[in-house]
């Protein structure tokens, strides 16, 4: 089957341009042609319909192939046009060749013909390829120029060469903000950027490309760098992801950051921190303080009155006359009363804080686990290697607080059974670890919304310079491990230096 062709003839002669269409045919193709021999025909057929190639007679009376060139040319470059004439020479071929020209025929070399069509179409179809593919180029390039140019920082490429030494192939002009060098001078010598790094990070971070290009393992860095001023100091974050180009050559895509404010807001964060860390050790050991204080005069104070009262109701019962039952009665009462009032007192006292602790850790945290026995009739097995642990008070007041929490959230939370304790130091810790056979506990409930008695252990362990660790799952029991340091040292200082970003 003959393979169409739209064709698009620019001849005068109708007797000639038959020639040609036969030419066309013999040659295995169905032309669908228009014939233009003037300007404005050549314009219209153009505009109104599409043509896979233009030939064109040099010379018209009325028109010439160089002007039917340009015409074409304007409307589609990469639209294939052969110059067909039988009066062309070489010199004129080869300017209308220069002109845009895709080829030219000669009349009486007709043969050439179907070769010099079928090799435009083919070459037609490159080059609209070829534009396509150099639009797409260029898009691309100005997609990734925008979307750098909205990218807070810099965007690099970093090779490194076989024999060690660093280039930047390319740099975004964010450069020119975030240190005041250009691209132009990162790329002309690399160096100028390690000389900005402070805090003799410069070695530092040339190491660590070195040892990415070894492992291909992605970079992350970050450092106090000096702008090329010298006026101005900032915290930058470098990410770059490495990629071998060759066996030698290895490439860094990546992209620098000013994080100073992050840095500021890290250390305004940690110094918040550190001020509600010594307010709340203030605050637990003034509780503390207050505690024993409100013991003692419970103890002290109300015990003695009541003590006394005892007494004197004791006196009054035996000069009450014994025929006087109603009085008797009623004194016995008051005596029962005062019994169950001291009792509650002392209740009271221990709670507040047990005069155990007096005797040692040991004691009291043996004497809590039997009234934890006593009251929720679980075994507490305490288990210590020694006989007793001298511990500073403070420590003591904040190992036997911690104790008390978890034997409350055990009887509440873990429907346990048994309860194991076990204390004991390795010469620097104090460890205590409590282990029960419950529901167990999973990591997200600590972060749970009121869980105030566990952060409430792990910052008064944190305060301490120690640390509290839980180890559970569901189903599988708890074991809470409590290390608390037997020197402890502060880690709240009470005057915390301001820490601005460099």
């Amino acid at each position: 089957m003959p393979e169409p062709l739209r064709l698009l003839l620019i001849e005068d002669s109708e007797e000639y341009a038959e020639l040609l269409l036969e030419e066309i045919r013999h040659g295995g193709y169905d032309p669908i042609y228009r014939r233009a021999d003037t300007a404005r025909a050549t314009q219209d057929a153009l505009m109104s319909e599409f043509w896979d190639i233009v030939i064109s007679n040099y010379t018209m009376p009325q028109f010439s192939g160089l002007a039917a060139l340009k015409i074409v040319q304007q409307h589609d470059p990469d639209l294939p046009f052969i110059i067909n004439s039988g009066n062309i020479g070489e010199d004129i071929a080869v300017e209308a060749m220069r002109a845009g020209a895709h080829d030219y025929l000669m009349e009486g070399n007709r043969s050439r013909l179907i070769p010099a069509i079928e090799r435009e179409l083919r070459e037609s179809v490159e080059r609209r390829r070829g534009r396509q593919a150099q639009r797409e180029l260029e898009e691309n390039e100005a997609r990734f120029r925008a979307i750098v140019s909205n990218v807070p920082g810099v965007v690099f490429q970093l090779q490194r060469d076989g024999k060690g030494g660093f280039r930047f192939s390319y740099v975004s002009d964010g450069s020119n903000q975030l240190l005041e060098l250009t691209p132009q001078q990162m790329q002309d010598d690399a160096s100028l950027f390690y000389e900005l790094v402070l805090d003799g990070g410069g070695d530092v971070l040339r190491k660590r490309v070195v040892a990415s290009a070894q492992t291909l393992q992605p970079l992350s860095w970050e450092g106090r760098f000096r702008v090329a001023s010298g006026d101005i100091t900032k915290w930058i974050e470098i990410r770059m992801r490495p990629r071998p180009l060759n066996s030698s050559l290895v490439q860094w895509d990546g992209i620098m950051e000013n994080i100073s404010q992050r840095k500021q807001a890290e250390s305004e964060l940690l110094r918040s921190r550190q001020q509600l860390s010594a307010l709340s050790a203030h605050l637990q050991k003034a509780k503390e303080i207050e505690r024993t204080r409100i013991a003692r005069e419970v103890h002290d104070d109300i015990g003695g009155n009541l003590t006394a009262l005892k007494i004197d109701l004791l006196w009054l019962v035996h000069r009450i006359d014994r025929e006087r039952n109603d009085l008797l009665d009623k004194a016995r009462s008051l005596e029962t009363l005062v019994d169950r009032t001291m009792e509650i007192t002392s209740r009271i006292a221990r709670d507040l804080r047990p005069p155990l602790l007096d005797l040692g850790l040991v004691a009291a945290i043996e004497w809590e686990a039997a009234e934890f026995q006593k009251r929720m009739e679980i075994p507490c097995v305490v288990t210590c290697k020694t006989e007793d642990l001298p511990v500073d008070p403070d420590l003591g007041n904040a190992a036997f607080s911690i104790f008390r929490e978890i034997l409350t959230n055990i009887s509440k939370h873990a429907a346990a059974t048994k309860v194991e304790v076990e204390l004991g130091t390795d010469g620097t810790m104090l460890i205590m670890c409590i282990v029960d056979n419950g529901r167990g506990m999973a990591q997200s409930d600590l972060l749970k919304r009121g869980s105030f008695g566990l952060r409430g252990m792990l910052e008064r362990a944190r305060s301490l310079g120690g640390e509290i660790r839980f180890d559970g799952q569901s189903g599988t029991g708890t074991s809470i491990t409590a290390l608390l340091p037997l020197d402890p040292v502060s880690h709240t200082p009470d005057h915390i230096s301001p820490a601005g970003p460099a």
